[in-house]
């Protein structure tokens, strides 16, 4: 996950901006709150181990699932398909919430520039090596840290100066051939270099997909696209990472090199889940001075700030200092959790008929979505998550939940170790998570390169142990 990515001095300064918010909540509340963590923090040691407890609100709703009794009402929709409200006293109250899950609905990415925030200096990079380097692009880094996002405002800014943008997204049986065609299919004939604009190929409408024949691979699709004219060609292929067949980015590395060995003005664009350039290429040494690699880092606090902006003046809403400091540290940096937990906020702020969204909102959002992440998972992964035995071991998994951050979701028991930051027995500690390994319980275990290796069997699981353990330190 994301939390772990920042240095120790940002840690400690996300740190003291979360314990002043939760000060100023103490005064509210007339109860002491103690400093909360840091998800971007450096390894816990074993004092900090020891705050790693189960958060009470995760026992009381394993215990006591929601009874929502009885409603004599059966509840609407609230506004049409198009977005057309009924007039009623609460029509205002349902536009500002429309705006609000507008501009800060998490469930599917940004796609134009009006609701984008921050990350000025990353999509000045990728214009600048697409339009001044004439290089391919590799945009990497965590789940949920705005890689498709950003591809989407990328490509609104190309199609303004005039490239043709194809977007494409993978999937773990996707296919050479199949990707390459569609994309073919999508480029009018007209811009080949072989064809007029008062010829019959050009007034026929065709692609070019007609000049390909079946089963064609990187270098006769590399003579094509050598000879694009009269505009440049961006194809991005976006979840690249979920791709399965090895054979599929050996072609796509050989494209790379023929397109720049050929000088083409077709150039690509791959996103993927990595902490590094090698987990999204594999071994290609020949492609390298061809690509430059893009990593995305965890939002600043600044660039938070900006995207709560986005939807505090669409919502006409306004977020206390105390309840964006919440906002910030629970989302550790993730775009994605900005949005998600903000958005909830505003929604708990609306529903109360406030203008203003407090830390109490702030603190009710986090414990909405941890409720609904709960609910998104198989009831024996809860009951496993509820027992003693993992109680016991809530440090150790709060470990695994942040050694597991690559892009397979593997780590051993040393990558664990590193995490906890203190002395443990490797062999123990390797017993100890296998006792995770049932045939429905947490983990499931394999053996890699002489090397025993853990996953978590729902990857649902790492982020909620992730963010409860945030919450439980600023319950503390």
């Amino acid at each position: 996950m994301i939390w772990k990515r920042r240095g120790h001095a940002e840690s400690v300064a996300v740190q003291d901006e979360a314990s002043q918010a939760l000060g100023e909540q103490a005064e509210n509340t007339g109860m002491q709150a103690e400093a909360p963590p840091t998800f971007a923090q450096p390894p816990a040691t074993s004092v900090g181990a020891a705050l790693e407890e189960r958060p009470s609100f995760l026992d009381r709703l394993w215990a006591n699932p929601a009874d929502q009794g009885r409603v004599d009402t059966l509840p609407r929709f609230t506004a049409t398909a198009s977005d057309e409200v009924e007039q009623s006293t609460d029509a205002l109250m349902v536009r500002r919430k429309i705006a609000l899950r507008d501009a800060m609905g998490a469930s599917q990415p940004v796609v134009d520039r009006e609701h984008f925030a921050g990350r000025h200096d990353a999509l000045r990079q990728l214009i600048n090596a697409v339009e001044q380097q004439r290089m391919h692009v590799v945009v990497y880094g965590e789940r949920g840290i705005g890689k498709t996002s950003l591809v989407h405002v990328f490509a609104e800014t190309a199609r303004e100066a005039r490239y043709l943008v194809l977007y494409g997204s993978c999937g773990s049986d996707t296919r050479f051939e199949t990707l390459f065609s569609a994309f073919a299919a999508r480029i009018p004939r007209l811009y080949h270099r072989s064809v007029l604009p008062n010829s019959p190929e050009a007034e026929s409408g065709d692609n070019f997909d007609a000049m390909l024949e079946p089963g064609f691979g990187p270098r006769e699709l590399a003579d094509v696209f050598a000879d694009v004219t009269g505009t440049r060609v961006i194809l991005i292929l976006d979840e690249y990472d979920r791709v399965a067949d090895p054979m599929f980015r050996r072609d796509v590395a050989e494209l790379i090199k023929n397109l720049s060995d050929r000088a083409s003005r077709v150039q690509l664009i791959l996103t993927g889940v990595a902490q590094n350039l090698d987990e999204i290429l594999g071994y290609a040494p020949s492609v390298r001075r061809n690509v430059v690699g893009l990593p995305l880092r965890p939002m600043s606090s600044a660039e938070v700030t900006d995207l709560i902006g986005i939807g505090e003046a669409a919502a006409e809403i306004e977020f206390a200092e105390s309840a964006t400091r919440i906002v910030t540290v629970m989302a550790g940096g993730s775009p994605y959790l900005v949005r998600l937990i903000a958005h909830q906020a505003g929604l708990v702020a609306l529903d109360a008929r406030s203008a203003v969204v407090t830390d109490t909102h702030a603190t009710t959002a986090v414990e909405r979505v941890l409720t609904e992440w709960n609910a998104s998972l198989p009831r024996r992964v809860q009951v496993s998550l509820s027992r003693e035995e993992a109680r016991a071991q809530w440090p150790v998994l709060i470990a695994a939940a942040r050694a597991g951050s690559a892009a397979d979701g593997m780590f051993s028991a040393d990558d664990v170790i590193t995490e906890l930051g203190e002395a443990r027995v490797p062999s123990i500690l390797e017993r100890d998570l296998k006792g995770f390994t049932g045939p429905h319980d947490l983990l499931e275990v394999q053996e890699k390169n002489g090397e025993t290796q853990f996953r978590f069997r729902y990857p649902g699981v790492a982020a909620l142990l992730l963010m409860s353990s945030a919450m439980a330190r600023l319950s503390a």
